[in-house]
């Protein structure tokens, strides 16, 4: 028999909003890194250096780390509440590794090279590597949009897995 772990339609559009809403605000967020990254390594006086760099601080310290866990949580209430399934389709299951990545990747990394920036600005040592300030929102970004289009698409069909659990329980 086949196990009824189907949200109520209600909560299935509550998760939904929720998890649209937190990862536009992601994607929104990175973009504005990437644009504060952009004048951090492009400005020519130190005081629009440091206002950049202290912005993308802003952002990556107080709004990244609660959007990044309410999608990645909003995302695993949709695919285990409903037919799409964790493991079950391929795209599904990409958007969550890539979401658990690019989470892990903005605590160890992204977080990690706003703060050196900052540092190295605050000490009067200028952006020692635009690489702090750009790397990580083009990445995430790039990995945001790259998610936006097969949530849209739903590409490449059943895993494994999903294929075996259909036959099992037709």
């Amino acid at each position: 028999m086949k196990p009824n772990r189907k949200l109520s339609r209600r909560a299935r559009r509550v998760a939904l909003v929720v998890h649209v809403i937190a990862s536009a605000g992601w994607l929104g967020l990175s973009l504005g890194l990437l644009a504060l990254g952009i004048a951090a390594a492009t400005a020519g006086s130190p005081a629009a250096v440091e206002a950049s760099v202290r912005g993308m601080e802003l952002f990556a310290d107080w709004l990244l780390l609660p959007v990044a866990f309410l999608t990645l949580l909003s995302g695993l209430v949709l695919s285990l509440g409903t037919k799409w399934g964790l493991a079950r389709y391929r795209w599904v299951y990409t958007k969550f590794w890539l979401t658990l990545g690019t989470t892990t990747a903005t605590v160890f990394a992204l977080r990690p090279g706003v703060h050196s920036a900052v540092t190295a600005v605050a000490a009067g040592e200028g952006l020692r590597d635009a690489g702090d300030v750009l790397f990580g929102p083009v990445v995430s970004l790039s990995a945001y949009v790259f998610m936006t289009v097969i949530s849209v698409l739903k590409p490449w069909g059943k895993t494994r897995r999903g294929s075996n659990v259909a036959n099992t329980f037709a």
